[in-house]
């Protein structure tokens, strides 16, 4: 590793498993100090300990994003623990398998409540704290290709990542003057534990997990599944200063699933 984060302190939400855990990993392999954020403190132990094998800081917090107070807090926390902030990656994520007309009012609410508003959340704090500042720092917010078109038998999903990708490209317009970048990663099928709605998938379209999976994969050119390891470089990337001329995008990493 080049060191490319070398003084970079980030926060990185949804940091316990999958995309967060390998963002993180990634992030302290070239120089960051990070506070790791997940639900619960016990989830983040493995995170934890190899960020610090890795001769990194790593502050643990649990936080539920949904919550203002909490995700604004985890902001204040970044900035107390690592003596600032420079990175935030906005990854704490939840879905649900439903038909359209299936979906309950909780159901979309905790959708929303975590997806698009606790995004919405940790990114106004953060911006608040870096407005005037000599230092601004990046966003990082990892939405979903759900965010950039339909999907079937997940619509309270795509409709919430459609949100986050719509305050990606708001803020990035009106804080680019304030030196602030705002991008987005927006990753299609992902080997994660929310490949485990398989199932429901499968219950609607009267088929096997297997069946769903196969045909998840015959739409990827790549002809697999993209990993956690595809999608944390390019999080590197827009931490660093390598992009600092790059704000308001959307960026689909997807094994060519849809192009343009």
């Amino acid at each position: 590793m080049s060191g490319r984060l070398e003084g970079r302190r980030a926060l990185v939400t949804g940091a316990s498993r999958g995309i967060g855990r390998a963002i993180a990993e990634a992030y302290a392999a070239e120089g960051a100090d990070l506070l790791l954020v997940a639900t619960g403190l016990a989830q983040l132990q493995d995170t934890t300990e190899a960020v610090r094998a890795l001769g990194r800081q790593a502050e643990m917090l649990a936080a539920d994003v949904a919550d203002r107070a909490q995700a604004e807090g985890m902001v204040d926390e970044a900035v107390a623990r690592l003596g600032g902030l420079d990175v935030l990656v906005n990854n704490a994520g939840v879905y649900k398998a439903a038909r359209f007309v299936d979906f309950e009012e909780a159901d979309l609410e905790r959708l929303f409540r975590v997806n698009a508003l606790g995004t919405a959340f940790a990114m106004q704090a953060a911006i608040r704290h870096w407005m005037g500042a000599d230092r601004p720092g990046k966003i990082v917010n990892i939405a979903s290709t759900a965010g950039k078109w339909e999907s079937a038998n997940q619509s309270g999903y795509n409709a919430s990542k459609h949100a986050a990708v719509a305050l990606t490209r708001c803020a990035a317009l009106e804080h680019g003057r304030d030196g602030i970048n705002v991008n987005a990663i927006c990753p299609g099928f992902v080997e994660t534990d929310m490949l485990s709605e398989l199932d429901a998938h499968a219950r609607i379209l009267g088929v096997t997990a297997d069946e769903v999976r196969a045909g998840l994969i015959g739409r990827v050119p790549l002809g697999r599944l993209m990993t956690p390891a595809d999608i944390a470089p390019l999080a590197v990337y827009l931490g660093s200063a390598e992009s600092d001329g790059m704000t308001g995008q959307t960026i689909t990493i997807a094994g060519g699933m849809r192009m343009g």
